[in-house]
Order: structure tokens, then C-alpha cells, then sequence
């Protein structure tokens, strides 16, 4: 890593650089074939204003502009590492019990209480980000992480899918109309999110549930569902998602909402797809900022979680990642700013009421063996 080249970023081989969210790794829970640091970590050092600041979060989550000025102002190099799902993430930083040589990750609200009961997160001190100041209450001393004590908001969004309209001529609009369609006019063209708990949330909103439902028999009727009703419709589990919608590689593609807009953006024919939020509701996530315990460069980490929540660099990230960042006014600054298709990345008050935070709950091992049993019987 030279000086002209401040940034490296490690990928799964034959993984691709794409504006998406969670681009698709070798395998959801493994620990996948991310690349070792010490090639480009050593001498990270403690506090002086150069080293390596170690940053490992999804694939393609932040402008790469963003990360290059920081280095130019601030001094430290970057080397981003990318990971497919939290449980992925998870397992590697247990495994490693403080030894990643990572800085900071990325981890969905969900995850955080787990993380914080196995000390894989170092606790904050928000004196020293100072810019905390500028996130909107609603992202902010939140139930999984009260105080903000190991925690801060990167950005946020909700889940739903998206059409093709030239293949599909009905109008869709619920969970309801996507498995039914799925199972008629996608059938063979369909990709379903690789997320154990979005796929999960979708079957129980549908069908009036509980979308963190721990019944029992909730869990066994979505098994049962998936696996006869659903497994032989589906083509691929991805999210690798803007490239889907950019290419128009399936008809039916179960999504995040910013990841489909810049999908539609990179896209020839941008009014190809259609978006639903889906009318019963869906789920609602957080990806957060946080130190991982045992972290070599704390303070440059400290310095970047504070760069990134100024409001010139937060509507710099969200132009690039099409999720709302947290960020007071951002709205307005997008707006203003003429940032495209606004409506995928600002959900209306009538949406936001049937959104749901995701929960991690006594079913989640079962709901982990479910999908995998699915992603068997697909063989996609």
C-alpha cells in the first residue's frame, strides 16, 4: 500500500466491486475467504495521526472519496475488509478474541447485544465524537444499545422487492402479492435476499404474524412453507442487489431499498423495475459504527466514526450509498443537493408506522437451519 494508494480494500475472491449494501460473499454463516491483515496492518499504531485504521463492514458500504480524504486530512491508511451477513462477522471476532487487528465494524442493531455480552465491542467515549451531537434523536439511545454506550448510527433503511414490470403486468403491493408471485409468473427468475431474517420477516408479515415471532408453531409453518412452496421457484439467494436491477437478471428480486436504487440509477432503463414497500409492513434495520475490542488504532477510529457524522461528509456517503444516514436535516441537504430518486431513500410517516426493528430472539438458530435447508433444496 503506497502513499498514492491510501486505501485497500480485501473481497472474497471473485467477488465484485458493486454499489450495493451487502454484496454476495462464498457462503452466508462461513467465515468466508477474507484476506489476512497483516500484510497492510503492520505497525498500525496507537495514537499518532499515521498507521493503518483497519475498518471491516459490508462489502461496498462507503464512498470511496470519503475514505481517501479522511487519509489526506486525518493521516492513517485504510484497508476496508468485508464480510456477507452479522453471524459471518460475529464468528470471525470471537474467534480471534481481540487478535483481528480491526478497528471498527459495522454491525446491524440486532447484533450489537450479543456482541456486547461477548465483549467483542470496546465501549465508547462519545466526548471524543463530538459530532455525535449532529445524529437525529430517532437513531440515537436506542433499546439494543441504551446511551450509546458501544454504538453509533451509520445509516438505516427497510426491506420490500422489486419487479420487473415488462415480465409481471399485475400490480403488486403486499408480502401477499410477492409469494404468490413467486410462485406463478417469477417462478425460475427469482432472487431471494441472502438473509436468514429478512426471508423469515417476509413469510410472518405476510401471513399476520409476528414478525419476531418465537411460537413454535409460527416457525414450523414457515418451514414447511419455504421449503415446499418456495425452494423450487428461486434461482439464486443474493445481495449482491444493484446488479441484479442494473442487468436485469431476474424478474422478482427480494431487497434493501437504497441497494435497488442504485441499481435503477446504474441501469439503461431505469423505469423497469418497480419497488414495493411492502403494504403490511417490513423490517426495519440500523448498521452502526463500533469499535471492536482490542482494536490497535482506537483513536483513529474514534477520529473517522467523528469525520464521517459531519453533515458536508454524511450526505457525501449518502449520495454514494442510497440509505439515510441518521443525520439532522439530511433530508433537506439531500433535497436541496438534487440528490436522485429521494423517495428510496427517505421512507414516508405512513411507511414508517409498519416498519418493525428486527430482534434477535430464542428462534434465531432454528430460523439459521431453516434457511439453509431452503438455499439445499433450491440449489441455487
Amino acid at each position: 500500500m503506497t502513499d498514492s494508494d491510501p486505501i485497500r480494500v480485501l473481497l472474497p475472491a471473485g467477488a465484485q466491486y458493486r454499489l450495493t449494501r451487502r454484496a454476495v460473499l462464498s457462503a452466508a454463516l462461513g467465515l468466508g475467504a477474507t484476506a489476512a491483515l497483516a500484510a497492510c496492518s503492520s505497525g498500525s499504531g496507537g495514537s499518532g495521526s499515521g498507521g493503518t485504521l483497519n475498518i471491516y463492514t459490508w462489502a461496498d458500504y462507503d464512498d470511496p472519496a470519503t475514505l481517501k480524504t479522511f487519509t489526506k486530512k486525518s493521516g492513517p491508511k485504510i484497508t476496508v475488509d468485508s464480510y456477507g451477513s452479522n453471524p459471518e462477522m460475529i464468528a470471525k471476532l470471537s474467534a480471534a478474541k481481540g487478535t483481528t487487528g480491526y478497528d471498527i465494524c459495522v454491525p446491524t442493531h440486532s447484533a450489537i447485544p450479543q456482541m456486547v455480552k461477548n465483549k467483542l465491542l470496546a465501549p465508547l467515549d462519545l466526548s471524543r465524537i463530538p459530532n455525535f451531537a449532529n445524529l437525529d434523536a430517532s437513531v440515537t439511545d436506542t433499546k439494543w444499545d441504551p446511551g450509546n454506550k458501544f454504538s453509533v448510527c451509520k445509516n438505516w433503511g427497510t426491506s420490500g422487492y422489486a419487479y420487473d414490470t415488462t415480465k409481471i403486468s399485475r400490480q403488486l403491493t403486499s408480502w401477499a402479492d410477492f409469494w404468490d408471485v413467486l410462485q406463478n409468473e417469477a417462478s425460475g427468475s427469482v432472487s431471494l435476499l441472502e438473509d436468514q431474517s429478512e426471508i423469515a420477516m417476509a413469510y410472518f408479515f405476510a401471513n399476520g404474524k409476528n414478525p419476531n415471532t418465537q411460537k413454535q408453531s409460527d416457525i414450523a409453518a414457515y418451514r414447511d412453507f419455504v421449503l415446499t412452496k418456495v425452494a423450487q421457484h428461486v434461482t439464486k439467494f443474493s445481495s449482491s442487489l444493484a446488479t441484479q436491477i442494473a442487468n436485469s437478471e431476474q424478474m422478482l428480486v427480494h431487497a434493501w431499498n437504497g441497494d435497488v436504487r442504485q441499481g435503477k440509477l446504474a441501469s439503461k432503463q431505469p423505469e423497469r423495475y418497480r419497488w414495493v414497500y411492502p403494504s403490511e409492513g417490513a423490517n426495519l434495520w440500523q448498521d452502526n459504527w463500533a469499535i471492536v475490542q482490542g482494536a490497535p488504532n482506537p483513536d483513529a477510529a474514534y477520529r473517522f466514526i467523528d469525520y464521517v457524522l459531519q453533515p458536508a461528509v454524511s450526505l457525501q456517503e449518502l449520495q454514494f450509498i442510497g440509505y439515510n444516514t441518521g443525520v439532522k436535516g439530511i433530508k433537506e441537504k439531500a433535497v436541496a443537493a438534487g440528490v436522485e430518486l429521494p423517495e428510496l431513500v427517505f421512507i414516508d410517516d405512513a411507511i414508517m408506522t409498519k416498519l418493525v426493528y428486527s430482534e434477535q430472539t430464542t428462534m434465531d438458530q432454528r430460523i439459521i437451519d431453516i434457511y439453509n435447508e431452503l438455499t439445499a433444496k433450491a440449489g441455487a
